[in-house]
């Protein structure tokens, strides 16, 4: 049986759909706007057309884990806590160094056919109750991208948020405005990955830059909180007028925004050298002299320096310590404030009561 027969039976009619004449329909899920007849399929793979009604993923995973919360990367969003990661299959891009091709690309590369077996049927409600059982302060949709499936994940955040869980996107931020005021009830932080500042790179991709750049921007506005990642990659986005161009539109945006600049290795269909930490380094260094307050080194744990630590931006003092997705040192108040000069550290921070108990192992996740 094909991928995408497995997958077709494993769907439900869209939200996110615009209904055109003589069944021809337009999806809104992301900022390809596909117009698709029927019988015919989004560039994604999974949104397709059966007799004039869009249908779009539901009731599987393709993987589902517990996760530190830095994995995803956050570290302004719950640090220290447990979050249920969850994907499915598919993409709307076909970027060539995917980090998580095995399950973006299955649809388009015959190298991922292998990851139909990683596939369990499961309701809503069981992964919720395993998120729960398992101690995670919150439920993410990664690995694919979750724009594609975004009905499936409100269906999910909203049992989530019933059971006192803060819900998460981990995304290429390809969005549309209705996607994304379709999610905003339900959801609590978005991390998109900034690629490029340049749209010939996106178009390689198979996209553009301008709508990630205005779901950047969108999601601030919206009150979600936002953290930005770059996987910076040599001889492609790695020049200092590039990062300066980033990090000057995130300054644009908001200071506020924490930037991770990640650190790449030869993967899929790119072989690039790997990123040196020194670029790292450097990076960071151009969003911290364009104005960011919160700027991160990652991927490369122990070879930054203080670039994995949160540092107050009023004081200067470390408040939280980090060595990859380990931390030594928390010093933010209740209140979300600096312990040292009590002056406010933007982000979405727990209690000492809520922190306490550490991180367990998660019970096998029944089906």
């Amino acid at each position: 049986m094909q991928t995408s027969s497995i997958l077709d039976s494993l769907t439900r009619p869209a939200d996110l759909v615009e209904t055109l004449a003589e069944d021809v329909v337009r999806c809104a899920a992301c900022a390809h706007r596909c117009t698709i007849k029927a019988g015919r399929r989004g560039i994604c793979g999974v949104r397709f057309n059966r007799d004039g009604v869009l249908m779009v993923p539901q009731g599987y995973v393709a993987g589902a884990q517990i996760d530190p919360v830095e994995k995803k990367p956050f570290n302004h969003f719950l640090p220290g806590s447990e979050v249920l990661t969850f994907g499915m299959l598919g993409c709307n891009f076909h970027c060539g160094f995917c980090q998580n091709w095995f399950s973006s690309q299955a649809l388009r590369d015959p190298r991922a056919d292998a990851a139909m077996r990683s596939i369990s049927q499961i309701s809503a409600e069981r992964l919720v109750q395993y998120a729960v059982d398992n101690g995670a302060s919150a439920v993410a949709s990664s690995y694919n991208e979750p724009l594609i499936s975004t009905e499936w994940a409100v269906e999910i955040f909203k049992l989530a948020k019933d059971s006192g869980l803060k819900t998460a996107y981990v995304s290429n931020g390809y969005s549309t405005p209705e996607a994304l005021e379709y999610l905003a009830p339900w959801l609590d932080a978005y991390k998109v990955d900034l690629k490029s500042m340049r749209d010939s790179e996106y178009r390689k991709m198979g996209g553009t830059l301008q709508p990630v750049l205005d779901t950047i921007r969108r999601v601030r506005e919206l009150g979600l909180w936002l953290e930005v990642v770059t996987l910076v990659i040599p001889g492609m986005n790695d020049t200092n007028d590039e990062l300066w161009e980033a990090a000057r539109y995130l300054v644009s945006v908001s200071p506020d925004i924490p930037w991770h600049v990640t650190a790449y290795h030869p993967d899929y269909n790119e072989d690039a050298p790997p990123t040196p930490a020194s670029t790292l380094q450097r990076a960071a260094e151009i969003g911290q002299e364009a104005g960011l307050r919160y700027v991160y080194a990652g991927n490369l744990p122990g070879r930054v320096g203080s670039l994995e630590d949160t540092v107050c931006p009023h004081c200067g003092q470390k408040l939280i310590l980090r060595s990859g997705y380990r931390l030594s040192g928390y010093h933010i108040t209740d209140e979300g404030n600096c312990e040292y000069c009590q002056k406010p550290v933007a982000g979405v921070w727990q209690t000492a009561a809520e922190r306490r108990g550490g991180r367990g192992f998660p019970r096998p996740l029944a089906h």
